[in-house]
């Protein structure tokens, strides 16, 4: 009776464990210059470029896009701001998601269902 009750009170922990996986398997993904991204990333980019403006000073000292500063940037953005040419590399991903990697029909975007 007991080994039931162990395993019972792992079903819920394994349920989730594999709801986390289906999730993850089914992102969308942008490949560019060596960088994957997860569309929905690009999506919070444009968020928070949309709701944050870092200080006058902040922007005239760094030579990378404002948005790097930004505490909330996914993580899977953060290489790309590594990267010398994260400005023209930010709008390269910004086009590809915008305009045809929801529907999948361009070569960067992986991932698709």
């Amino acid at each position: 009776m007991m080994g039931c009750r162990a395993v019972s009170g792992l079903l819920p922990g394994v349920a989730v464990v594999l709801l986390l996986l289906l999730q993850s398997t089914q992102s969308v993904y942008i490949q560019y210059q060596g960088f994957r991204v997860q569309l929905e990333s690009m999506k919070k980019l444009s968020d928070l470029e949309a709701q944050w403006a870092p200080s006058p000073r902040l922007q005239a000292q760094s030579l990378l896009p404002a948005v790097c500063h930004h505490p909330a940037l996914p993580q899977d953005l953060e290489p790309v701001c590594a990267s010398q040419e994260a400005s023209s590399i930010f709008k390269t991903l910004r086009t590809i998601a915008n305009d045809d990697c929801e529907l999948c029909v361009n070569v960067a975007c992986t991932g698709c269902l």
